[in-house]
C-alpha cells in the first residue's frame, strides 16, 4: 500500500513538474524585477515618475504634476525582445495607492515617434485591486486592429498614466510574452456587425428567425413563430386590454449592418378581425432611431408596405447658443439624427387597435432607392439672388488643369501616415476626375526628400494658393468608393495669401477662419452617409466644431451631389439638392478659402485598412462649380 501511495506521489509529481515546464514554455518573462542590475532597463519618463525594483515587482510612484503623461520606459537587455512565437505582452499590476490610476502599456517597435510604431492598450485600476493590461500585437485602443507591430523586434516597453491631479503608486508585478502567434482578439457578441442576405433582416429565403430571442414583447402581446412557402417569419396578436402595443425585432446578436442600403421597407398583412394602425422605426441606439412613419389603416386581410428613410424628418440645425468646445452635439431640438445604419440594433412595430388584433410581418428588407434630383442641381445655387459663375470645372481633357489646382500637398490626416500622394494617380478620362487609390508603396508627393514613404498611394486635388473665394455656393457631384478604411473628403480651409505670413498664419482656423468640410465620409459607414463640419479656433486646447450626419440616396449614376451656401453669418448645407444642415452664427468663416479633395487611409470610426482584394478604387468627381453673389465680390 505504501509502495502504491510513493508511485502515485512520484508520478503526480512528475505531472507537476510536465505542466510548470509547459507553463514555461508557453509564456516568457520580459523581466525579472528582483534581479541584480535590472535598473539598467528602466528609465523614468520625467522627475515626477520614481520607482524601486523589489522581488515582488516593481514599485512606482508618480508624483501629482503637469506632464501629461508621466511614466517609464522598460528595455530589453538585449538589442530587442523576439516575441515572433506569442500573441501578446501582458503586465499584471497593483494599485498600491488610495486613488485609481488609469495605466497604458505601449509596446514599441523602431521608427520615428510621428509614424506611432506601437501598439497601446490602458486599463483602470482601483486601489487595493490587481488587473492585467493586455495588448496583442496588430492591435490597440480597445484592440481595434492597428499598427502591424513586428513581434520579433520590440525594443521598448512604455508604462504610462494620465496626467497625475493627486500622487499615485501602483507595483508591476510581472511582465509576459504569451499567447499564440497570430493571436486575434475575442470578438464581443454586442460588437457583431450582421449583413442581411440580399438586405432581409425578417422573411427571405434561408432568413432564420429565432422567435423567442429575436422579439420583445410585453403587456400581453404574443409573438408567434411563422412559415410560409418555406420561410420563417413571425406573427403578432394583440389583446384587447389596451388600444396601443409596441413590440421590437432584433438581430440574433449584435447590430445589423445596413451601411450599403438607404432605407427599410415593412410589409406586414392584417390577420386579424379588427382594423390596425400599423407604425414602424429602426434604432442604432436607446434613444438614436430613425423617423417614426405611420401607415394607413389596415383592414383584416389586407397587407401594406411601410418605408423607415434613414434621413432625418427635419434638417440639422446648429445651436443657436456659442459653442465652447470641439464636437459638442448640441442642435435644435427635433432636427438632424443620431441614427447610425451601420449599427441597426431593433426595428420597432407599434399598433393601434380597438379589441384583440393580429398582425403578420410578410418581410423586413432593408434596400437601395434612387434620389430623384431638382431640375436646377448643378445649373445654379438653391436660392434666388443676382450670381455669377466664379469657378467651373467639368474635367474636360485627359489632364488635371494646373492653372486651377495642384496635385501634391500634405497629409495630416491619415492612419500612422500609412497614404501617400502622387500625380500619377490623379486620372482624368470621359469628364471625370478619378483619385486613384491603390495598394503601391511610394514616396509622399512623388518626392523621396520627403523621407515619408508609405504603403498606399492615392490622388489629391487643392486649389491652395490658385484659388480663392470668401462666400458664396459650392457644389460638387462626385461618387464613393467601397472599401473599408478610407477617408474621402470635399473641404474648404482659409487661406489669407502669401501676404499673410508663415504657412499657420494663412491658413489659420483662428481669427475669423474655419474649416468647412462639405461632404466627409468614412466607408466603414456604408456609401451612403457622410458627414458635414465645421472646426474653428485651431486644433489644440482652443478647438471648436460642430457638425451633423448627412444619409442620401443615390441618384441614376449611383452619385452625391453635395454643396454649402456660405454667406456672412450663415452656413447651409446641402445634399441631391435638398437642404441638410443650416448654422446661423457671427463665427461663420469670413476669411476666403481654397478648396481640397482628400482620400487617405484613416478617419476615427474606420477600425481596418482596406484588404488587399478591395483595392484598387476610386473616388469620382464629376465637376466642381463655384457661384458667388454679385452683391459679397470683393472689390
Amino acid at each position: 500500500m505504501t509502495k502504491k501511495i510513493i508511485a502515485m506521489t512520484l508520478m503526480l509529481l512528475a505531472n507537476m513538474m510536465i505542466c510548470s515546464a509547459a507553463d514555461k514554455a508557453d509564456s516568457k518573462t520580459l523581466i525579472d524585477f528582483g534581479t541584480a542590475g535590472v535598473g539598467q532597463q528602466l528609465k523614468a519618463g520625467c522627475d515626477q515618475v520614481t520607482y524601486k525594483a523589489t522581488a515582488d515587482g516593481l514599485v512606482v510612484n508618480i508624483a501629482a504634476g503637469d506632464n501629461g503623461y508621466p511614466g517609464l520606459s522598460i528595455k530589453p537587455n538585449t538589442p530587442a525582445w523576439d516575441l515572433s512565437k506569442f500573441g501578446h505582452i501582458e503586465a499584471k499590476v497593483t494599485n498600491t495607492g488610495d486613488t485609481t490610476v488609469s495605466l497604458s502599456l505601449r509596446v514599441d517597435n523602431a521608427g520615428h515617434w510621428k509614424t506611432n510604431p506601437w501598439n497601446c492598450e490602458s486599463k483602470s485600476i482601483k486601489p487595493g485591486e490587481t488587473s492585467v493590461i493586455k495588448v496583442i500585437f496588430g492591435y490597440q485602443y480597445g484592440m481595434k486592429p492597428g499598427f502591424k507591430l513586428n513581434s520579433s523586434e520590440v525594443i521598448n516597453l512604455l508604462v504610462f498614466s494620465n496626467k497625475a491631479k493627486k500622487d499615485m503608486q501602483f507595483r508591476i508585478d510581472s511582465i509576459i510574452a504569451t499567447g499564440s502567434a497570430g493571436e486575434k482578439p475575442p470578438i464581443k457578441p454586442e460588437n457583431v456587425r450582421i449583413k442581411p442576405v440580399n438586405g432581409y433582416l425578417v422573411g427571405g429565403a434561408d432568413i432564420k428567425l429565432d422567435v423567442e430571442k429575436q422579439t420583445y414583447v410585453a403587456d400581453g402581446v404574443k409573438a408567434v413563430p411563422v412559415t410560409i412557402g418555406g420561410q420563417q417569419t413571425v406573427g403578432f396578436v394583440f389583446p384587447g386590454t389596451k388600444s396601443s402595443h409596441k413590440v421590437a425585432l432584433t438581430p440574433i446578436m449584435g447590430a445589423w449592418n445596413l451601411g450599403l442600403t438607404t432605407e427599410i421597407v415593412v410589409k406586414l398583412t392584417n390577420k386579424g378581425k379588427t382594423t390596425v394602425i400599423p407604425s414602424a422605426q429602426a434604432f442604432s441606439g436607446q434613444k438614436d432611431g430613425t423617423v417614426k412613419v405611420d401607415g394607413e389603416p389596415l383592414r383584416p386581410g389586407a397587407s401594406c408596405e411601410i418605408t423607415i428613410p434613414y434621413e432625418p424628418e427635419k434638417p440639422w440645425e446648429g445651436p443657436h447658443h456659442d459653442i465652447l468646445k470641439a464636437h459638442v452635439k448640441d442642435k435644435v431640438a427635433g432636427t438632424g439624427t443620431d441614427f447610425a445604419s451601420q449599427k441597426v440594433r431593433k426595428i420597432m412595430l407599434y399598433a393601434k387597435h380597438d379589441g384583440e388584433a393580429s398582425l403578420l410581418v410578410d418581410s423586413i428588407r432593408a434596400v437601395v432607392s434612387n434620389a430623384k434630383t431638382p431640375e436646377w442641381l448643378g445649373k445654379r445655387p438653391p436660392v434666388e439672388g443676382d450670381w455669377t459663375l466664379a469657378f467651373d470645372e467639368q474635367f474636360n481633357g485627359n489632364s488635371i488643369d494646373l492653372q486651377k489646382w495642384n496635385y501634391y500637398g500634405p497629409n495630416w490626416w491619415g492612419v500612422s501616415k500609412l497614404t501617400h500622394w502622387s500625380k500619377d494617380n490623379v486620372i482624368v478620362k470621359d469628364g471625370i476626375a478619378k483619385m486613384h487609390f491603390e495598394k503601391k508603396t511610394g514616396w509622399h508627393n512623388d518626392d523621396p526628400e520627403t523621407k515619408h514613404e508609405s504603403p498606399y498611394t492615392g490622388g489629391y486635388l487643392d486649389t491652395y494658393g490658385k484659388w480663392t473665394q470668401k462666400y458664396g455656393y459650392f457644389e460638387t457631384r462626385i461618387k464613393l468608393p467601397v472599401a473599408q478604411g478610407l477617408w474621402p473628403a470635399f473641404w474648404l480651409m482659409p487661406d489669407r495669401g502669401v501676404e499673410a505670413g508663415e504657412q499657420w498664419k494663412r491658413a489659420d482656423t483662428g481669427n475669423g477662419g474655419m474649416e468647412f468640410d462639405i461632404m466627409e465620409h468614412l466607408t466603414s459607414w456604408g456609401p451612403y452617409r457622410y458627414t458635414i463640419a465645421m472646426h474653428w479656433d485651431g486644433y489644440q486646447k482652443n478647438h471648436k466644431a460642430t457638425g451633423a450626419t448627412v444619409y442620401f440616396k443615390p441618384d441614376a449614376d449611383g452619385f452625391v451631389t453635395s454643396g454649402l451656401l456660405w454667406t456672412p453669418g450663415l452656413a447651409v448645407f446641402y445634399c441631391q439638392g435638398k437642404e441638410v444642415a443650416r448654422w446661423e452664427n457671427q463665427r461663420i468663416c469670413s476669411v476666403p478659402s481654397n478648396m481640397i479633395f482628400t482620400m487617405p487611409v484613416g478617419g476615427w470610426e474606420n477600425a481596418k485598412s482596406p484588404t488587399d482584394s478591395e483595392l484598387p478604387v476610386d473616388l469620382e468627381i464629376d465637376y466642381v462649380r463655384v457661384w458667388q453673389r454679385n452683391d459679397l465680390m470683393e472689390k
